[in-house]
């Protein structure tokens, strides 16, 4: 799944590569930058089943935003948010602290962008970023519910690496 994900990222170093890691103790999600921890603490804080969702970029630019991540004690969450999303005020209300940069998105639509999701899950309390992927009915008999759109992210598919002579 992450074969030549590496060799994407070393070849456009604008980018950096977003992921997914679930927690099956806690049944919560957390979005995560690549090196904004290291794996090992990941899989010592029992998260597991690592995706990769798309690509960022490590820069400022025209039509892009930053992405910071936010953290509930209380309910162990963690939520990634656009910074037009929310404002601090609001997240600390809902009672969010630990605001962490986490990379920037394009917050136009352009080619090879996929449009970035995130998903409430009312059953654990839980927030989950997601690529569009096509299946949102399946998603909504899991019990996801409130869908709403974020930003793009770079659009990154398993056969790219082939193309690119990475594989």
């Amino acid at each position: 799944m992450f074969i030549g994900s590496s060799a994407f990222a070393q070849r456009n170093p604008e980018l950096i590569a977003v992921y997914r890691w679930y927690n099956p103790k806690d049944k919560t999600f957390v979005t995560v930058a690549e090196n904004q921890y290291q794996e090992g603490q990941l899989l010592n804080w029992k998260f597991k089943d690592k995706t990769l969702l798309f690509y960022a970029f490590r820069d400022p630019g025209v039509n892009r935003v930053a992405v910071y991540s936010w953290e509930n004690p209380v309910t162990k969450d963690q939520i990634s948010v656009a910074e037009d999303e929310y404002t601090d005020d609001q997240m600390i209300k809902m009672g969010y602290e630990n605001k962490t940069f986490q990379f920037y998105v394009s917050s136009v639509r352009m080619p090879n962008r996929v449009e970035v999701y995130r998903w409430y899950i009312p059953k654990t309390k839980d927030w989950v970023t997601m690529p569009e992927e096509g299946n949102t009915d399946t998603y909504y008999k899991k019990g996801y519910k409130r869908k709403s759109f974020q930003y793009y992210g770079v659009r990154r598919t398993a056969d790219e690496a082939l193309y690119n002579g990475e594989l």
